[in-house]
């Protein structure tokens, strides 16, 4: 018997792809496994204390509890836009918050507020600004799934509508330093809003097993329609 080209060729470029995407899927159930792993762990650490001698990345500090002393700037707040809870679009209220004896701060996430009437009814966002300790978890500024030119770019009043919180541009216009991540603030605090924080829902391991054996499954199948139609019998 004889292979036949076009299934020859056919099986030779499929068979690797399907390999691929298999081995593909399992590293990743591994890499979600890790992750899970060291949520678990930050969750459970005991509460940081924020300071510049800490990491200045959220991958290092990622959901691990925090607290630091200090005072809101409450003359320089922003509004970030296009932030949905329950279905109402609103604004998440990030505030700076100065640290003490430190010339650097942290953006603050005190909660979600809904819409006004109109655009141009922009909501209350009083904040006291004596010293206090705020408390929360570290995470990543929130993200969109389509930037578009220029979000990035602040209004120049204040409270200041922004579309993407960017900490560098940010920090130009306060004329201070930010951290590289947002403090999510703890439910019990005051000044604060409509907290609902969520961790990301990532898919699990497991369903990455399973889509790791669909595509070995369907690599077999491929090698069995080979086997089937690939060959020439002596009377074709």
């Amino acid at each position: 018997m004889k292979y036949r080209r076009t299934p020859l060729i056919a099986y030779l470029c499929l068979l690797p792809l399907l390999l691929s995407l298999g081995i593909w899927q399992l590293n990743r159930a591994e890499e979600k496994r890790v992750l899970t792993r060291l949520k678990e762990q930050r969750q459970s650490t005991e509460t940081l204390v924020l300071s510049t001698t800490l990491p200045d990345t959220a991958e290092a500090l990622l959901y691990k509890p925090i607290k630091a002393l200090g005072h809101y700037d409450s003359g320089h707040q922003y509004l970030l836009d296009n932030q949905v809870s329950k279905g109402k679009a609103g604004y998440f209220v990030l505030t700076p918050f100065l640290l003490k004896n430190e010339n650097k701060a942290v953006l603050v996430n005190r909660g979600w507020l809904p819409l006004g009437k109109n655009r141009g009814d922009l909501p209350e966002i009083n904040v006291d600004t004596k010293e206090i300790t705020v408390t929360g978890r570290i995470n990543r500024f929130p993200s969109v799934g389509l930037m578009l030119a220029g979000a990035e770019i602040p209004s120049n009043t204040w409270p200041a509508l922004v579309q993407v919180i960017d900490n560098k541009v940010l920090a130009k216009q306060l004329a201070y330093p930010l951290f590289d991540f947002q403090l999510e603030l703890d439910k019990q605090s005051a000044n604060s809003f409509t907290r609902e924080w969520q961790t990301p829902h990532t898919m699990t391991p497991e369903k990455h097993i399973g889509y790791a054996v669909q595509w070995f499954l369907l690599a077999l199948t491929l090698t069995v329609l080979f086997v089937k139609y690939g060959f020439k019998k002596p009377h074709d």
